[in-house]
This record gives structure tokens, sequence and C-alpha cells, in this order.
């Protein structure tokens, strides 16, 4: 949902805010104030809300975040860039800490104390240093705030592996059921010395090979992961901030021209109509290139975009590789690695052998049906399990045909915690089932050579992901993790590599991600 209002500052106008999560994450009354013009910098100032927000003092220790982030145009162009902020300067209201990585890409916004529920803020202040962003003091533009939320992963060893059966589970050589503890971001010897990390051969779990090095982001160190998988009305506000031509390299449908039939662009042709529940879609008459198309949620499929039952919050699909990881580099965010994965399921808890990511082994078996199908509040009708853990897979996906929306089990009234919600350790959802997690693997040359640089706001001329050391646009490098809709329980296991070496460029109805940052 977008909401404009028209201001004026010193010549600098135009504010665009973003509502980008499931949760309720709203992003309201912008205004630019306070124009520094010896130091080049202005305020802009915002409200922001969300939901379920939390901060504790006891285990697991972590709080949630929003990642706040803001793109901006001069007046009368059509090309969006990425704002960099002061690393200090800001004004977080009572209650509130902000926290600015080094590159000025974005802020964490969080509680200052422990808490729960709807957490609002009034008055917050960023300092955008608009003068390294190569503006005058006189420019004229338009600007838009975005915020995805986020979940604080502590630093602190941890193990991988479980000690079960999973396929191509990690495990300290010789014995298959010892868990490796990673205790550092130090190189880690991969081999069949006693002691070192280890993992079976099989057709997708990796080279065996090593050393894993320092740069390889571990897990130890503490980071940020979205709190749920990109949703539908992330990736359309992300399509609507590029080029023509980027637009057309991060969707299905070849939107270069001016009128197309399959209007539902990220499924495959024919997608006159929702598929696999991914209602992202355009109108049928395009402008002339090279102006940018406008894309819109329409799961209801009456051809009026952005409505209460559109299906923004339900978890985007058919996200290959390459649309991931641009997402994550035009939001200033990263890919994560496959121990990081473990580590954010698991935290620092003792491993369960075949743990699912809600710490148990037990899970939901029968097909769900849905209330409210496409809607904010769009829940689980029956099947709802008030024992085990909920997950979409491929015995509860059932006729829905698709991923849920962000959050859905955690929503239903018959939640009673962790493994009911399906949540994580440190609380964050759908980590297991849903759709497939990228992350970048230790089974190969070119994943071991990651070294966690961070997304910096900008894609290349083509819409690709441009940052060093991130795997190439043949995403060998990447694999798969947590699960998905489609396969059965075994996948949904924290531990399984089955397709830890997997690298896929082509978009597929059971496929979609999230990313991590790490912490300032």
């Amino acid at each position: 949902m977008f909401r404009k209002c028209l201001l004026i500052f010193l010549s600098i106008t135009g504010l665009l805010s973003f509502r980008a999560s499931a949760n309720n994450i709203d992003v309201t009354n912008l205004g630019l104030s306070d124009q520094n013009t010896s130091s080049d910098y202005t305020m802009v100032s915002f409200d922001i809300s969300w939901d379920n927000s939390w901060r504790t003092g006891s285990a697991p220790n972590n709080w949630d975040a929003a990642w706040v982030f803001v793109k901006y145009r001069e007046q009368g162009s059509t090309t969006w860039y990425h704002a960099t902020l002061n690393t200090s300067g800001h004004t977080a209201p009572s209650g509130s800490t902000i926290d600015t990585p080094s590159d000025g890409k974005g802020v964490f916004i969080y509680r200052s104390s422990n808490g729960t529920g709807t957490f609002s803020l009034t008055g917050v202040e960023l300092q955008w240093d608009y003068g390294t962003d190569g503006l005058a003091d006189d420019a004229m533009v338009e600007v838009r705030v975005y915020a995805i939320e986020m979940v604080y992963v502590p630093q602190g060893a941890f193990a991988l592996g479980s000690g079960g059966t999973e396929n191509g589970a990690f495990y300290k050589y010789p014995t298959t059921t010892d868990t490796y503890s990673v205790a550092s971001e130090g190189a880690i010897t991969v081999g069949t010395a006693s002691g070192n990390l280890y993992y079976p051969s099989t057709a997708y779990s990796g080279d065996q090979s090593g050393p894993i090095p320092a740069a390889f982001p571990k897990g130890y160190a503490a980071f940020y992961c979205m709190k749920y998988e990109v949703s539908q009305e992330q990736y359309v506000a992300f399509l609507n901030t590029l080029t023509r031509t980027q637009q057309n390299t991060r969707t299905q449908t070849n939107v270069s021209g001016t009128s197309i039939t399959d209007v539902y662009v990220m499924g495959p042709s024919p997608s006159t109509t929702v598929q696999y529940r991914n209602g992202i879609r355009c109108d049928a008459t395009l402008p002339a290139s090279p102006t940018p198309i406008t894309f819109y949620c329409d799961y209801n499929g009456n051809g009026t975009g952005d409505e209460s039952d559109d299906g923004q919050n339900i978890t985007c699909n058919f996200l290959s590789s390459n649309d991931l990881k641009a997402y994550l580099d035009w939001s200033g965010l990263r890919p994560f690695t496959e121990l990081e994965f473990e580590k954010a399921c698991r935290g620092t808890a003792s491993p369960v052998a075949n743990e699912r990511a809600w710490g148990t082994t037990s899970y939901a078996s029968s097909a769900y049906t849905l209330s409210n199908a496409g809607s904010a509040n769009e829940g689980i009708a029956t099947n709802y399990s008030t024992t085990a853990g909920n997950v979409t897979f491929s015995s509860t996906n059932g006729s829905i045909v698709g991923p849920l929306r962000q959050g859905i089990f955690a929503a239903n009234g018959s939640n009673t915690g962790r493994v009911t919600s399906g949540a994580t350790y440190y609380g964050i959802m759908e980590m297991s089932g849903n759709v497939w997690e990228k992350a970048v693997t230790v089974g190969e040359a070119t994943g071991r050579a990651y070294t966690g640089a961070q997304g910096d706001g900008t894609l290349n001329a083509s819409g690709d992901a441009d940052v060093t050391n991130w795997p190439a646009t043949d995403c060998v490098g990447m694999g798969f993790r947590g699960g998905d809709r489609v396969n059965g329980s075994s996948s949904l296991r924290v531990s399984d590599r089955g397709v830890a070496v997997y690298s896929a460029t082509y978009r597929d109805t059971h496929v979609g991600g999230r990313g991590v940052r790490t912490a300032p």
C-alpha cells in the first residue's frame, strides 16, 4: 500500500511510504526537514509501527527490528537510487534504538527495553547525506521509505548437524551422529581427520572439500535475518523502482514490448490468470520502452490492484536465485549461508535428532484449508495442529496449491507457542516448508569464496546483483535448505542437505527465499 503526500522543504519535495510486511508494518506521516546546506544533509522523518514485536532479556536474548532504507529519484527522472544515511545524527523516539551500519545503506530500529506486542514510534528522523549521493542543495526529489521486519540472531556458539539421519548432514568426523560445534568465525577444516567437519557424499551435498575460509559467514557472529520469506508485496515494490530493462530481467513474462497476454508476470506461459497463488501482474497494455511498468498484486483476478484480498502478504514464489540476489542487493541485505541457516533455526540449544525449525520432530500431517484467502488475515480454517509443528509441505498443502501468507501459523487462535507457530529458536517464521530457502553452500568452491559482503542498494544495468564474491548469475555456489510445499517431511529437517549444492537459475512454483545482514 502506498500513501503519498507533497511537502516542500528547501526545494526537496515529494514523499512516498511503503507498507512492507505481513505483520502490518507501516511507515506513515513522511516529511523532509532541517536541511543543512553546509553539511549537505536533510532529515527524513516518519512514524513506524508493526505488530507482534518483542525484546527479551532471557533466552533467546534477542529482539525483532525493522530494517529501514530510503530510495529517491530526481524530478522528471524515472531512475531510482539508494539513499546514503549518516552513521549518526538520527532521532530515535523514546523506547527505541537506531543502529546504523558503517555503509549507511539503512538502519535497524528496535525496542530499547524488554516488551512485546505492537511497537509504534512517532517522529523517527534519519539523517540523509544527500551530498554523498551527488545531489545539489536545490534538487527536487521524490523519496520512498521501505521497512522489512528482521530478527536479531545474537553472537554465540552453536551446533551443525543434529545427530540424526538427514541427507548429507554435517557431523564431526568420524562419527555421523556427533554434531560439530562452531565456536568462532575462524576457518573450518573439512576432511577425514578426527574432529574435522565433514558430511556424506550424495548427489547434491557437495565436494567434501575445504577449508571454509575465515571470511565465510559461519553464523557465530551476530546477524539479522528476515522474519519472513519475501512477500509478493515486497517483490512488487522492488520491481516498481527498476528500469524497464531491469524489470524485464526480473520477471518471467517478456515485458519489453507494448502489449502482453501473460499479465501474471512471474509464472510460465500461459499466465493469463493466477498460477500457484502468485498474483503479481501488470496491465496488458504497456508504456513504450524505456518507460518503466507499474506492477501490482491482483490475487482476486478482477484487474484492480492492491485490494484487501489481493495476496500482498502471500510468500513470493517463482523467485530464481538471481531474482532473490537482486532483491537482497537492492534492499541492502545479503544471502545467508547454510551455516547461518542452521544457527537461525537451532540457535544455541542442544540439537534434537532430525528436528524441524521449531525444535521437535513432530509436525502436522493433514491438509489445511484456508479462510479469508488472499487477505492480510488469511488463516488456517481446518486441520491446524494444537500440539505439533504447523508447516506447509506435501501433506498439508492439499488443494491450496501454493505458498501461504507470511506468519499464518503464529496468527492462529489455537497457537500455543514456538512449536505450533512453526517458529525457530529466535522467532523466525517458516524456515521449514512453504518455499525453499536459498543458501550459499560450503559444498562448492565458489560458495566457499563468499565473504558476506552486504548489498549496496544498486543493481547492474541488466537488473542483476553485482556484489563482489556473491555467487554469479549461473548461481553455482548456492543451494536449497528447509523444504517446501511440494516435497515430503524429510526435507523440512534443519540439517537436511539433500540439495545444498543445487544451482537453479529458473523460476519454480515452490521456490522463494529471504536474506540477512551482518549486525552493526
